[in-house]
């Protein structure tokens, strides 16, 4: 199948604690034939597929969320006649706020929308793959919390730097991949940011601490000039046995050291990428990359 027959779309299995466990939102859409399912929607062009998620839950239920674990990717066809294939990501979500639907407003669209325990859910909803989906959101660790590990974007080279390297600046590529960056972080509720004191590293995370006006702290351990394995080591057990929903940026020398400390296997990341280490009890229960913004 070609890449360009390819509809790409995101969305989320949306919770929150229950009397009897997690209750799932479902919405209702008018359209022939009427459907229950899960909120997704297609990832426009240039858009990040979390920040697609993100959006598409606001859109359909009017619930503002931060993303959780990823859920496995559904594949399949749609349209008459000429189908055309579909892959929609998912991540578990919760809500930032209060989870009360009262504000939602139907249309054409969706018309109803509500929260559901999961064996009503499992009732209610049309299509088998959003039922597998729910079942496999109940084996999940949807509670964990999320961290993010991401590499400086991309600088002017070395050679090229006569000052310090400490100062040595992004490049037009690397402003303009930071600059995509603050969709990704938002998406997961990212409240505070741990950064290499490198201009390189805290021009990266700057256009997410600017525009969203979260905490920001800079830490020479994480330099490539000056890291120190036994600080790195306690901001990463920290980090493990927290709960906050925070990024550390640094550089890819330091980047094992990083790892090591997280007791995971060095990963390649390249500049202006990122890991995501979810978190449950101070262990890591699952990893995700993204490639540069």
């Amino acid at each position: 199948m070609a890449a360009r027959e390819l509809i790409r779309a995101a969305g989320a299995v949306v919770w929150r604690p229950g009397r009897g466990g997690p209750e799932v939102v479902l919405i209702h859409r008018p359209r022939h034939p009427p459907d229950w399912s899960l909120p997704k929607g297609k990832v426009d062009a240039d858009e990040l597929a979390p920040a697609a998620a993100v959006r598409e839950v606001w859109e359909e239920t009017g619930l503002r969320v931060r993303l959780g674990i990823p859920l496995p990717d559904q594949h399949y066809e749609v349209g008459d006649g000429d189908k055309r294939p579909k892959l929609v990501s998912y991540w578990t979500a919760r809500v930032r706020g209060t989870a009360d639907l009262a504000t939602f407003q139907a249309n054409k669209e969706v018309d109803e929308v509500g929260w559901f325990a999961l064996p009503e859910a499992a009732r209610r909803l049309s299509y088998p793959h959003d039922v597998a989906l729910v079942e496999t959101f109940a084996q999940t660790p949807y509670d964990s919390d999320p961290f993010f590990l991401v590499r400086h974007a991309k600088a002017r080279r070395r050679s090229a730097w006569a000052g310090d390297d400490s100062d040595r600046p992004l490049n037009a590529a690397g402003l303009r991949q930071a600059a995509r960056l603050p969709p990704l972080l938002t998406a997961y509720g990212v409240r505070r940011v741990v950064s290499s004191d490198a201009v390189r590293c805290v021009d990266t995370v700057l256009p997410f601490v600017n525009a969203h006006r979260v905490q920001l702290r800079l830490d020479g351990a994480l330099s490539q000039e000056s890291a120190r394995r036994g600080r790195i080591r306690a901001l990463m057990r920290r980090a493990l046995s927290g709960r906050g929903r925070l990024a550390f940026c640094s550089h890819r020398p330091v980047l094992p050291d990083i790892f090591a400390a997280l007791g995971l296997e060095p990963m390649s990341i390249s500049p202006a990428a990122s890991v995501v280490l979810h978190r449950k009890q101070g262990e890591v229960v699952a990893v995700e990359h993204h490639p540069p913004p």
